[in-house]
């Protein structure tokens, strides 16, 4: 590969890096035709973009990204790779638990790293990424909790007036 290209694709991955703050490295090698079908269509469908990269250069990729936390995944970086880049962090494993739970072996989770939360490494992570609460979901429980809050504030306000009116 000309030294261009190869400039070019670290271009490219970084700039997925700085878009996507999660990303999931993973093995797809041995899907066939139709379950990489399936496999880039629930992507797309989950706001997740899938790559196939040249481990050295996204080793570069995560070098140049500055974080050390990040470097951790890179002993991930061995045989054939594919990234999932993501902005919700438990989008891919999701996806992964999901594919697996309906018989299919790959993709199979090499290494994850969240902005939030740092770097895992093996597959024994999944269901620990796939518990991980997206910003989404923590809000939805924050407006719960409230929701619950006030409606119990309520009910003392009128259990309160309903005795003073039971007094009068």
């Amino acid at each position: 590969m000309r030294k261009e290209v190869k400039v070019q694709i670290l271009d490219s991955i970084s700039a997925q890096l700085q878009e996507y703050p999660n990303f999931y490295i993973t093995d797809i090698s041995g899907l066939d035709a139709e379950q990489t079908s399936k496999l880039r269509r629930e992507c797309f469908e989950r706001g997740i973009l899938l790559s196939v990269v040249k481990n050295t250069l996204f080793s570069k990729g995560i070098d140049a990204m500055g974080k050390e936390d990040a470097a951790a995944v890179k002993a991930a970086l061995e045989g054939p790779t594919a990234i999932m880049y993501t902005k919700v962090a438990n989008a891919p494993a999701k996806l992964i638990k999901k594919m697996q739970d309906d018989g299919m072996e790959k993709p199979v989770l090499k290494a994850a790293y969240l902005v939030e939360s740092g770097a895992y490494v093996g597959p024994e992570h999944l269901n620990t990424l796939v518990n991980i609460k997206s910003r989404e979901e923590m809000i939805a429980d924050i407006v719960l909790m409230l929701q619950q809050a006030a409606g119990q504030k309520i009910a003392g306000i009128l259990k309160t007036m309903e005795e003073k009116k039971s007094e009068e």
